[in-house]
């Protein structure tokens, strides 16, 4: 189709009529509703497009970091923060009397008591997450201690041992340091005579560690996060004292001590201290029921050496919270820790804080658990017979005594204000100074 010539066009619009003043009124109005209709129009899209923009917005993640998860010291499970890995240190520490009262034990995350000759008891303090600058006084090695320290795989210090005894700790994958052998951190101190005198260093100690011996230890014990998840306390008997026959001349005793929250220790009825007035105590105590052999060897005075038997399984009581709570220990080899297991096979935990483990003889010891008003639970039952009163001197002038073989319950108790005969346990004979 052609396009109209120019001439055309402008015919045409010469041809139009001109509007008229009302026409030209009339457009005006139309135009500016449009306008207004156009301008609704599009400030209805932008609201809703706006309106969508924000709903789909999520807003900025925070920029801070959660916290890291707490760090726990593997022997007491108290909260360590972050801390250079360094082994855990076994001091063998002397509690006879001319002992006493020793320097440094009270910092100790973990202390086992045994029986030595003549009924003396000495400890294995095992220290980790507190240092003291000296620990002592030493002694020397018995054959019981492989089982209680190889789990830690760390450094054992010792003022000595037969040849035997030491060989076996190193056999265990410990590294033995001992005075006897010249190691560093070992000395004599002016204000105690011999053989009672010999001190640590314990930086000195740790500075000797050798490459296969840096790691920290691993944990010893199942302990809860928090003192109200240990298993005595959500489970247990309420309890007051444990009283305790290792011997006829070791007799420790404990006592709940609210304020506190921690077991009190006393030797016989003497408050157990350190060398600058403290009083030791610990959030637990763990009672082991285990059988006492003789190796057939004697010390260098003379004096039989026992060994205690830590393998196998046996009856356990376990304090914690001001209650106690009957277990089962059970140990496998001698790098395996000890386990505490409870009624319904589950372990049993312990309370965040210091330990302290009772080698209790089956046939001679006692365990004596009391109240100080009301009943007293008994708890050690290899043999799962039924606690029999009577046959041992109440804790804190009531209760009953647990006999080696007797099952988990509850004992009689005396009435308030009435005596009972409890028989004596047989006296000590005398025995030598063991070395």
């Amino acid at each position: 189709m052609a396009r109209p010539s120019s001439a055309a066009l402008r015919t045409d619009v010469r041809a139009r009529p001109r509007p008229t003043g009302r026409e030209r009124a009339r457009r005006r109005i139309g135009a500016a509703l449009l306008a207004g209709v156009a301008l609704t129009g599009t400030a209805s899209c932008a609201g809703s497009s706006d309106a969508a923009v924000a709903a789909t917005v999520t807003p900025p993640a925070s920029s801070t970091p959660p916290p890291p998860p707490p760090v726990y010291w593997p022997l007491t499970g108290l909260e360590s923060g972050t801390v250079p890995a360094h082994p855990a240190l076994a001091v063998k520490i002397e509690n006879s009397v001319d002992a006493r009262p020793q320097t440094g034990l009270g910092a100790a995350d973990v202390v086992w008591e045994q029986v030595v000759e003549g009924g003396i008891s000495r400890y294995v303090a095992v220290y980790h997450s507190t240092l003291p600058p000296q620990l002592g006084p030493v002694r020397s090695i018995r054959p019981m201690d492989p089982a209680i320290a190889a789990p830690l795989h760390g450094l054992f210090a010792a003022s000595g041992g037969q040849a035997g005894y030491v060989r076996d700790v190193a056999d265990a994958g410990l590294q033995v340091l001992t005075f006897d052998a010249g190691d560093d951190g070992f000395a004599r101190i002016a204000t105690r005579s011999a053989p009672h005198n010999v001190y640590v260093d314990t930086q000195a100690l740790l500075a000797q560690a050798d490459a296969t011996h840096l790691a920290d230890p691993a944990p010893q014990f199942d302990l809860a996060t928090t003192p109200d998840q240990a298993g005595a306390v959500l489970a247990g008997t309420p309890a007051s004292t444990l009283s305790l026959t290792l011997s006829g001349v070791s007799r420790p005793q404990w006592t709940w001590s609210a304020p506190e929250a921690r077991w009190l220790r006393a030797e016989g009825g003497t408050p157990a201290v350190e060398a600058d007035g403290a009083r030791l105590g610990a959030a637990n105590v763990v009672v082991l029921r285990v059988d006492v052999v003789s190796t057939g060897g004697v010390d260098p005075a003379g004096n039989p050496i026992p060994e205690i038997v830590l393998a196998g399984r046996g009856a356990a009581l376990v304090a914690s919270g001001g209650r106690t709570l009957p277990a089962t220990w059970v140990k496998g080899g001698v790098a395996d820790r000890v386990v505490l297991l409870g009624a319904d096979g589950n372990p049993v935990r312990l309370a965040p804080g210091r330990t302290w483990v009772e080698l209790v003889p089956n046939r001679g010891g006692a365990v004596t658990v009391g109240r100080i008003r009301g009943g007293v639970s008994c708890g050690t039952s290899p043999a799962g017979r039924t606690p029999r009163p009577g046959s041992g001197p109440p804790a804190a002038g009531r209760g009953c005594r647990c006999p080696p073989a007797s099952g988990a319950g509850r004992c009689s108790t005396p009435r308030a204000g009435r005596s009972s005969r409890w028989p004596s346990p047989p006296a000590a004979g005398p025995a030598r100074r063991p070395s």
